[in-house]
């Protein structure tokens, strides 16, 4: 399959069959990331690789963060566990943050979301399925999946990947054309 055939079937894939993914397949998921273009060869990522006991702590945690989130909406805090329990592999990207330097940990983010890009690409080779979450069950921005990671220091979430084999073929959706977000000076 050719680098645009990839970019145009790549979907955000959000329910999985009960199957967990081989651990081949995860380290192939995570070679393709360290080949992300990125600033300086400073290479600024960091993968957790959450499965079995682990994931069901993170299940706990995120549990506890979409109760205090929605209180008055259950049905919302039961159908965003239900996809997170029925995911088999979660993956959490840090991005390096260096004191003092904005600019540079701005850069080694930005690599980060083209290490995430390259798992996605490489996850639809591998048969396999993905979306990537910054909010809602994916606790990017909480401060008990850091707890969680062992408290990294100088480290940013970038992303939560739910990772899995496609439960059905997700469809294409509409984009705008090319011309209409582009400005040729």
């Amino acid at each position: 399959m050719s680098v645009m055939d990839l970019l145009k079937s790549r979907r955000a894939v959000r329910n999985y069959l009960p199957k967990e993914v081989e651990t081949e397949k995860i380290q192939a998921l995570l070679e393709s990331a360290v080949l992300a273009p990125n600033d300086r060869l400073r290479q600024p990522w960091h993968f957790y690789v959450i499965r079995g006991e682990a994931k069901e702590r993170f299940e706990a945690i995120a549990q506890e963060f979409l109760l205090e989130r929605f209180p008055t909406k259950p049905h919302l805090v039961k159908e965003s566990l239900a996809v997170l329990e029925k995911t088999p592999l979660v993956i959490v990207a840090t991005a390096d943050i260096i004191p003092g330097d904005e600019a540079s940990s701005e850069d080694n983010e930005y690599a980060v979301c083209c290490a995430i890009h390259s798992m996605w690409l490489a996850a639809k080779e591998l048969g396999l399925g993905m979306v990537w979450r910054t909010r809602g069950v994916g606790l990017v921005r909480d401060e008990r999946l850091m707890k969680f990671l062992g408290s990294p220091e100088n480290k940013k979430v970038v992303g939560t990947l739910f990772i899995g084999y496609p439960e059905a073929e997700v469809p294409a959706t509409a984009r705008e054309e090319v011309d209409k977000k582009t400005t040729w000076l």
